[in-house]
Parts: C-alpha cells; sequence; structure tokens
C-alpha cells in the first residue's frame, strides 16, 4: 500500500477519542439548574426590595417609547387627601392649552423663568401669559448653579420675572449636584434669597429633593418654606412641619400638556395658599 493510501486508513477504535463521562455532563447541568435558580432568587429579592424604584423605570422608559403617540388629553388622577394640586413646567413642555390645564383640578403652577447667571427659559413669558389668563395661581423659579455667582443669578430672576401683587413666591431650585466647596454653596443660595426677597417685599420658597435637602441644606435654611421632592413615597419622609408643597411625581399626566409634568400638592386650603402671594405693597427696585 502506498504511503498516501496509509494516511487515508481510519484510526484504530482504541485510539478515538471518548465520550465525556456522563458524571461530568450531569455535573454541568446541575451547576448551571443551581445558578439559573440562585439568579432568580436574588432577581426577585432584589425586586421585592427595590420594586418602586424599578416599576419607576419601567413607567419612564415606556412613556418615552410611547412619547410620539400621546394626544395630550392623557391624565393622572390627583393625589387623594389633598385639596389644592399643582404643577411646575418648564420649555420641556412644549405648548400648553393652559385653560385645559385648569379644567382639570391645577390650581397653582410655578414657571421655570431662568437658570445660572445667564440662561432665560424660552417659553416662560408665554407660560406666564397663558397661566395667569386661565386663573392659575402662578409663581416663577429659578434653577440654581452652585458654582456661579448668586447675585449674578439672582440679577438675572428679577430682570426676567414680572412679580406682581397676588403672585405666589419666587421659588429657588437647588438640587445640583455638581459643586466644589459646600460651604461656598450655601453663600451664595443665601446671597440669591436675601436679594431676592428684598427686591419682591415676600420671602421665596426653597425647593431641593429629599436626599439633596437632607445632606446639604437641612439646618441652614429652616427660616425658608420648603417645596419638596420626594417620589415613590406614601407621604415625604420630613415631618409635615418642615414643608409646605410636596412634588410627589414627576411622570404625571394633566390635559392640555402633551408628556409628562411635575405633580404637587399643597399642605393646607387654598386659602393657605393665597396667604404667601406676594403683598400689596411689594419693595421692588
Amino acid at each position: 500500500m502506498s504511503p498516501s493510501s496509509k494516511r487515508l486508513r481510519p484510526a484504530p477504535i482504541s485510539a478515538r477519542r471518548p465520550d465525556p463521562p456522563r458524571g461530568r455532563w450531569l455535573w454541568w447541568r446541575r451547576a448551571l439548574l443551581r445558578a439559573l435558580v440562585l439568579g432568580l432568587l436574588l432577581g426577585a429579592a432584589g425586586y421585592w426590595r427595590y420594586q418602586r424604584q424599578l416599576n419607576r423605570y419601567a413607567r419612564r422608559a415606556w412613556a418615552t417609547f410611547t412619547q410620539g403617540r400621546l394626544t395630550g388629553r392623557e391624565q393622572t388622577p390627583l393625589l387623594g387627601g389633598y385639596s389644592v394640586h399643582g404643577i411646575d413646567v418648564s420649555a420641556y413642555q412644549g405648548r400648553i392649552d393652559w385653560p385645559e390645564v385648569a379644567r382639570h383640578g391645577v390650581r397653582f403652577a410655578f414657571i421655570k423663568a431662568s437658570e445660572g447667571g445667564t440662561l432665560r427659559d424660552a417659553r416662560f413669558a408665554r407660560n406666564w401669559r397663558g397661566a395667569r389668563a386661565a386663573g392659575i395661581s402662578c409663581g416663577a423659579y429659578h434653577y440654581f448653579q452652585p458654582n456661579r455667582d448668586g447675585q449674578r443669578q439672582a440679577d438675572l430672576f428679577v430682570r426676567t420675572v414680572p412679580l406682581a401683587a397676588g403672585d405666589l413666591p419666587p421659588v429657588l431650585d437647588v438640587e445640583a449636584p455638581h459643586f466644589h466647596d459646600v460651604a461656598r454653596m450655601r453663600r451664595e443660595v443665601t446671597r440669591w434669597l436675601r436679594l431676592v426677597e428684598a427686591h419682591y417685599g415676600v420671602r421665596p420658597i426653597l425647593y431641593s429633593n429629599h436626599s439633596f435637602y437632607r445632606r446639604y441644606l437641612a439646618g441652614h435654611f429652616d427660616d425658608y418654606p420648603l417645596w419638596l421632592a420626594h417620589y415613590e413615597v406614601d407621604k415625604p419622609a420630613l415631618p409635615p412641619s418642615k414643608w409646605i408643597i410636596w412634588q410627589h411625581s414627576d411622570e404625571s399626566y394633566v390635559p392640555g400638556i402633551r408628556g409628562t409634568v411635575d405633580f404637587n400638592v399643597f399642605q393646607g386650603n387654598y386659602q393657605a395658599l393665597l396667604a404667601l402671594r406676594v403683598p400689596a405693597l411689594s419693595k421692588k427696585k
């Protein structure tokens, strides 16, 4: 037989690779099953502990996915146990049908006016006129940038917002987490609050979320009314004596707005809300 024929001769049975032992295959199957069961148990435990947050992320993802199909007539039920409900808006909400919003139980609205030292909200003037014309009690807010000068930010706000007697107090939104010096941030927040109070003759409202407030602001601004953002809870963690407005959701729907909007409740009746308004004899510069 030629050498080439020898290379094609099949190997003897004894030289072939043996089949894997049955015991090893069963071991892998059992290990995979154990890992699957452990993963399911850990996943269930994690969901049980963080189900509100996970459900929130799922709802927000779904809302983003279906944004193009919204009609502006979607409605989230008003939170029970409170008689005064409100929203806060910015250019993000786009065009708002304010008479339609007013027809669905919204009694007050805070409208973004400015941010930092230079940015004016593109829809502030339009929203301000529309909300007031619809009979909604209005206030304006400034988004605070902690690394910018407080006086410059206050100057921008008062140049932008024509608060008059009967309007709700100005609001300072303090929640931006990126800053270098917490003491400096507090000084600039204090400067903004004092300058704006002197200009309008009414004490501003301080807005923040629960974690930021507890970490950086609690105990330093107790003389100012607090508007607290705290989601996925049955009630705010802070006692009622600490806050006047609770932002309980940032993913609600109100007819007249296409897409989600922040929902708020005021702690008290409507007359108590009106008592906060800019007084008739305000000390404007």
